[in-house]
């Protein structure tokens, strides 16, 4: 395959073009989607931007602008993709009875939705093994956890990554798409979890419990992405910041529905199910700030404290206005 400095491209995909999509009965896809739909697959394969560069043999720069949607796609790249990331091609096309739920973005109740979107499930969402991650990725979590990521120059995220300034470029193109690449795991990581843990429930108490374990250990065990990610969305570009937030209120609206619908067996008591979910969820994110692993309460043991918090909030009768 060639890359566009090798070479003209055949047939691009855009608005300006419906060839790929005719040929595959989909409207035409703009590069953005395609480009997201991409990033989304490759982030929930565990593959860094490097690896499907190397794979498409393109340059690192390509692939970003590709994800991005800074560049048409040829048809014969299109399938190129669709062959390294393991889908059919009318998945990057967002076909309706075939696309996956795109990790890391609000799905709301799409169907099919929770049984697409990769990773663990049943008890697995207890478990917390070390995250693929490149040698990149791992020395920009350090430098944004020291120094902040409007802190952290390009030097102290390679000296840390024990590579040469010159060589993250082979990973990422900018410190901004490290970033994405961490919040994208993050978010990745936690939806995945949370939808096996809610999906382990008979009923919306059940459920309620599992995803206040489910946050409460993911933000002990996976202590430095949660708090990056809540430190370091106002440095997201619009475009990463408004994705990236909308898997956070995915987040939230799975906790809302499980209050609202205990409040309507009568199993909560709350007057307030929405103030009382967005209290418990934030108390659960809070907890990278304070909980140490060498501290007196193990994460087990801190979200076990955690469900019976939030038990309790939920199930308190609201004082009457006035009374002390």
């Amino acid at each position: 395959m060639t890359t566009p400095a090798q070479g003209a491209e055949p047939q691009r995909v855009g608005p300006e073009a419906g060839g790929v999509s005719r040929a595959h009965d989909q409207a035409p896809s703009s590069p953005p989607e395609l480009g997201r739909r991409v990033r989304d697959l490759r982030t929930a394969r565990g593959l860094t931007l490097r690896e499907l560069a190397e794979r498409l043999h393109v340059s690192p720069a390509t692939m970003s602008a590709v994800e991005n949607g800074r560049t048409g796609v040829s048809a014969q790249r299109v399938a190129r993709l669709a062959e390294e990331l393991g889908v059919p091609v009318q998945r990057l096309f967002g076909a309706p009875d075939t696309e996956a739920a795109p990790v890391g973005i609000s799905v709301g109740s799409a169907p099919g939705a929770r049984d697409a979107r990769p990773g663990p499930s049943g008890a697995d969402w207890r478990a917390f093994p070390a995250l693929r991650m490149d040698q990149a990725l791992r020395g920009a979590l350090s430098a944004f956890l020291e120094f902040g990521y409007h802190g952290a120059t390009m030097r102290a995220i390679a000296e840390r990554a024990n590579i040469s300034v010159a060589g993250l470029y082979h990973y990422y193109p900018s410190k901004h798409d490290m970033l994405v690449a961490l919040l994208d795991l993050t978010m990745s990581d936690l939806i995945a979890r949370s939808c096996a843990a809610r999906d382990g429930g008979g009923d919306p108490v059940e459920r309620f419990a599992l995803l206040v374990e489910c946050l409460a250990l993911f933000h002990t065990h996976r202590r430095e992405l949660g708090f990056v990610g809540a430190s370091e969305m106002r440095s997201l570009s619009p475009e990463s910041r408004h994705r990236v937030a909308a898997a956070r209120r995915e987040m939230q609206r799975m906790v809302d529905q499980e209050v609202e619908a205990a409040v309507r067996l009568g199993e909560f008591r709350t007057t307030r199910p929405k103030e009382a979910a967005r209290a418990v969820v934030t108390m659960c994110t809070a907890l990278p700030q304070w909980f140490q692993a060498s501290g007196p309460a193990s994460a087990e043991q801190v979200a076990a404290q955690y469900v019976d918090f939030a038990l309790g909030l939920v199930r308190s009768v609201a004082a009457p206005p006035g009374a002390r």
